[in-house]
């Protein structure tokens, strides 16, 4: 077949591409850097056109501009299987809605139910010359969502890394309806979170129980930032990866010489993940990196795969947890605020994997915009929180005052321990909470 040909048939500007959506449809766009920003803002232009564009997202990188264009939702609904920051503004606004993803099972949502997707939506590489567009930083489901769409438009980005993958990395020519050539801006880079005295604290308890041939997984933010510093600059050797999310950490501890992925039982010699989101500084690394390896999401956080290396140990933040040991990660009351994720997956398979754990880490308190403290342990979760991870499921969880286990305590042990682990300030009336709660001796 001459690809290039097929290319030029293809070959469309991003306002006719869109043009191919009517009213009524269910529009995707892939996940995270996958997202297609130039086509997405084409679609924007025909607010007050079309009614009733129904679009899915996932990790979008900056503002929406479907959402942003129609704050009434007349034309288009937006969706998000996990908030951003800008989703959660876009919620507060009441023009987003969340759509609740247990991520590993992401696949299965589009091929055993059925999901509707009348346009697919993805930025990736250049084609190559075997005619294939390289899914780039970001894997996740969007295999299966191509497979559920009707039709498929594809925007080149140029300044898109070339990932290799283990798996369902690419789309050929033939699948594809239309191609756009974006502008090709250069990918959305993360800003460097402000590392905290506390999360220095938590990343040192943290790093205490990570032995050398450990497998790490680690999320977003701060925290996981200063762990992967203290990594860097430890005596820790031959550590594995096998991920959800590849960060700008992995790469100072591989620089560092901690990680060589040799100790795995699982994917040998390989960085195993399922997108990528960082700095320039990642993407560089990634692109054509033999030794990464992008895999779809039912194969990164399946828990047969997570428990299948030695010594996995995942690393993930929460927002609170009350004296029965349940975990939210992802609303504030009512307020949503980001996704469970692959927190369940992680906490579930790490703590399955031969000398596996599984860390929760959280601040012990926060001070919010009134300047007042409040405890992240709370006696019980306030009405419309939402349980990222139930009780029975939580292993290690840690704040700046210390680790403690719940794996097989009582109530009255669990309530204690995490007490024990509260800021000082609240710990007497915690405590009094756990008495009226019966949950006591």
């Amino acid at each position: 077949m001459e690809y290039g040909r097929a290319y030029t048939s293809r070959l469309m500007a991003a306002s006719d591409a869109v043009d191919l959506i009517k009213s009524g449809d269910w529009v995707d766009y892939a996940c995270f850097l996958s997202t297609p920003i130039t086509l997405d803002q084409e679609l924007a232009k025909r607010a007050g056109e079309v009614e009733d564009v129904k679009i899915r997202a996932l990790g979008f990188p900056g503002l929406a501009a479907v959402a942003k264009a129609d704050p009434e939702g007349r034309s288009f609904k937006y969706n998000s299987w996990h908030f951003t920051g800008a989703d959660r503004k876009l919620h507060d606004q009441k023009v987003c809605n969340y759509i609740p993803l247990l991520y590993h099972e992401g696949p299965g949502y589009y091929e055993k139910h059925d999901i509707t997707t009348d346009v697919m939506l993805l930025r990736t590489t250049p084609m190559d010359h075997k005619g294939f567009f390289n899914f780039g930083v970001s894997n996740s489901f969007t295999r299966a969502q191509i497979s559920a769409a009707k039709r498929v438009i594809v925007e080149v980005n140029e300044n898109m890394p070339y990932c290799y993958g283990g798996n369902e990395e690419q789309i050929h020519i033939s699948e594809v309806d239309a191609i756009v050539e974006s502008n090709h801006e250069e990918m959305f880079s993360m800003k460097e979170p402000k590392i905290s005295d506390i999360d220095e604290q938590i990343a040192e308890i943290v790093v205490s129980q990570i032995q050398n041939g450990s497998c790490l997984q680690l999320g977003i933010g701060a925290m996981p930032n200063a762990i992967g510093k203290l990594i860097a600059n430890s005596n820790l050797r031959d550590l594995g990866v096998h991920t959800e999310m590849l960060c700008d950490s992995f790469v100072d501890i591989y620089e560092a010489g901690c990680i060589s992925n040799r100790n795995k039982k699982q994917d040998v010699g390989k960085f195993v993940y399922t997108f990528a989101l960082g700095s320039k500084k990642l993407y560089d690394f990634l692109d054509r990196n033999a030794s990464c390896s992008s895999y779809p999401v039912d194969y990164t956080n399946h828990l047969n795969n997570i428990a299948a290396n030695d010594k996995a140990i995942a690393i993930n933040n929460a927002l609170e947890i009350d004296l029965f040991g349940q975990v939210s990660s992802e609303s504030s009351g009512t307020r949503h605020i980001s996704g469970t994720g692959g927190q369940l997956d992680y906490t579930y398979g790490c703590y399955h994997s031969r000398g596996g754990k599984a860390l929760i880490c959280l601040t012990s308190s926060v001070v919010d915009r009134e300047g007042t403290r409040k405890s992240r342990i709370r006696p019980f979760l306030d009405p419309g929180t939402i349980t990222t991870l139930p009780r029975v499921m939580v292993n290690y969880v840690v704040t700046e005052y210390g680790m403690i286990n719940l794996k097989g305590k009582s109530t009255w042990e669990r309530a204690k321990a995490l007490i024990s682990i509260a800021h000082p300030e609240f710990r007497d009336e915690l405590l009094e909470h756990a008495e009226r709660m019966n949950i006591q001796m």
